[in-house]
């Protein structure tokens, strides 16, 4: 009876099943483009969110029963009232997201960092919508919030401010209204690391920590601690920082480790998110992830990081919450939902008029406007995080080019100066393209013509390169070229995001652009069980 109990919530709710127990785990816990992780508890229920910049929707939102698997249920910002991105260029919006769990409420407050500062929204249902933003006023620049909820009711506002060489600034807040007490006054200003950032205040033991990161969100990343008696100090520095950085060490898998946030188990157990990167040749493109430590507390109250070693990819689980894995995610999307899926995003907003699931049940279609990949703009746009280095991605595309300048395919995108697109284009004679944009140059791989009909457009992804590949009709898979991962990483083109896959389409302005239809998407990890 537990087995056929099992089988029916697993199909009919997509829960979580109760394989044997972890004796280790993997690193990073979210592959891909998971920046700026936060995490907070609700009973067994653990909630996740991380950055989102100039995606839309905002802040992803992740539920995890032993915060090893997780399983996106949604997103905070799915609202253009929420979240207004118009003009912002790759690596703005959204920057380093906390959410907290108080009550029976979630709270998760953020930064758009160039349209508008900081605000918050909240829910009862993470998975559902979230409130209208609460805009918090304030005179100076700030970025990385975070709340944190007193026993004596209070609530405090924690948050970056004076820039690279700033510190940590703190002011009480009023949840409902998001008043002010006060300007947010420094209350420590970090160990002389520059970017003393992505702060958040707890309290353990009767003792009010600080936790934050410093030396910029790179190499040189580091996790320091302070404590106090009060919220508001004096802080004394944690004789023993950084608690935690990979920065002396690049003979390591995982680097640029910080940004962290700490979390509880109902068994007293202490863990803590974080961002890193896995970086190929001193490059990384998939963008930084999020990644698992254990902690405790040692005899002197101070916060002890992995017993004070390097993080590794293989690590141990024990501590962890019993094991709960989530059903597996198909690799096809057929389209044959009426809402696409959680993973997909758009660029600066919703892209309203630009695609539909409805107008030809069965397939995306998207819609080519005079706004282009390479626009600081909202384009035809339809894509999902590159999670994985060996992963096959593909599509099937029915589009008939309008005019000489019309195009649709398959795009990896990093930003509007970077990106690769296998695309359909030509007219009247249509052809399929492999054309690559590098630092703004754009550039023509090959050229093959093609039949009228149906074509298959792929690539395969490994850690140094992509292969692409395109099938007419019902013919033979023919490769067209490839170009290597490195131009697309993050040490090339600037920011903090990771590749993007997925389908666009494009026109010309005061053209009719004909609609661009895709049957499906794959996209299908090589190494299964590696990220």
């Amino acid at each position: 009876m537990k087995l056929l109990a099992a089988l029916v919530c697993a199909l009919l709710a997509g829960c979580a099943s109760t394989p044997s127990p972890m004796v280790t785990y993997r690193n990073p816990v979210l592959p891909g483009f998971h920046a700026d992780p936060s995490v907070c508890r609700m009973g067994e229920d653990y909630y996740l969110a991380t950055s989102s910049f100039e995606y839309f929707p905002g802040v992803p939102i992740y539920h995890s029963r032993d915060l090893v698997h997780w399983r996106q249920v949604g997103h905070a910002l799915t609202r253009e009232s929420q979240l207004p991105l118009k003009g912002q260029k790759a690596s703005k919006g959204i920057f380093a997201p906390t959410i907290r769990c108080h009550g029976d409420t979630l709270y998760m407050i953020t930064s758009n960092i160039d349209n508008g500062g900081d605000f918050y929204v909240h829910t009862k249902n993470p998975a559902g919508e979230w409130s209208e933003p609460v805009w918090i006023k304030q005179k100076e620049w700030s970025m990385d919030p975070s709340l944190f909820f007193d026993d004596d009711g209070k609530v405090y506002y924690t948050r970056h401010g004076g820039g690279r060489n700033g510190g940590v600034y703190q002011a009480q807040i009023d949840i409902a209204s998001g008043k002010l007490s006060a300007e947010p006054r420094l209350i420590w200003p970090g160990t002389g690391g520059i970017w003393p950032e992505g702060p958040h205040l707890y309290k353990v033991n009767g003792w009010y920590y600080l936790l934050i990161s410093e030396g910029g969100t790179s190499y040189g990343h580091m996790l320091t601690m302070a404590r106090s008696k009060s919220p508001w100090g004096p802080f004394e520095a944690n004789p023993a920082n950084p608690i935690l950085t990979h920065k002396a060490r690049p003979d390591l898998p995982l680097q640029a480790v910080g940004h962290a946030d700490l979390v509880q188990t109902n068994a007293g157990h202490w863990w803590l998110v974080m961002l890193g990167v896995r970086p190929v040749d001193r490059h990384h493109h998939i963008g930084r992830e999020t990644l698992l430590s254990p902690a405790a507390w040692d005899e002197n109250g101070w916060l002890r990081v992995n017993n004070g070693q390097p993080l590794q990819v293989e690590m141990s689980a024990a501590g962890l919450p019993p094991p709960a894995h989530w059903m597996a995610e198909p690799p096809r999307d057929d389209f044959d939902s009426p809402k696409l899926g959680v993973k997909w995003a758009h660029l600066r907003g919703p892209a309203t008029g630009l695609w539909s699931l409805t107008e030809r049940p069965g397939y995306l279609r998207l819609k080519g406007s005079k706004d282009t990949l390479e626009d600081v703009a909202t384009p035809a746009f339809v894509a999902r995080r590159q999670e994985h280095f060996r992963v096959r991605a593909a599509t099937r595309l029915e589009y008939t080019p309008a005019a000489p300048s019309h195009a649709a395919g398959l795009v990896l995108r990093q930003t509007e100066s970077d990106h690769y697109v296998l695309r359909v284009t030509g007219a009247p004679e249509a052809r399929v393209e492999l054309v690559t944009r590098v630092k703004n140059v754009t550039t023509i791989l090959a050229s093959q013509p093609l039949p009228a009909g149906a074509v298959t457009l792929e690539v395969e992804a490994f850690p140094d390169r992509y292969e692409f590949r395109y099938t007419a009709g019902s013919g033979s898979k023919q490769p067209i070229g490839q170009a290597p991962t490195q131009p697309l990483s993050s040490e090339k083109t600037g920011g903090f995001t990771g590749v993007f896959i997925g389908m666009y389409a494009t026109g010309a302005a005061g053209e009719v652009a004909n609609p661009a239809d895709f049957a499906w998407f794959d996209y299908e990890p090589l190494e299964i069980g590696i990220p």
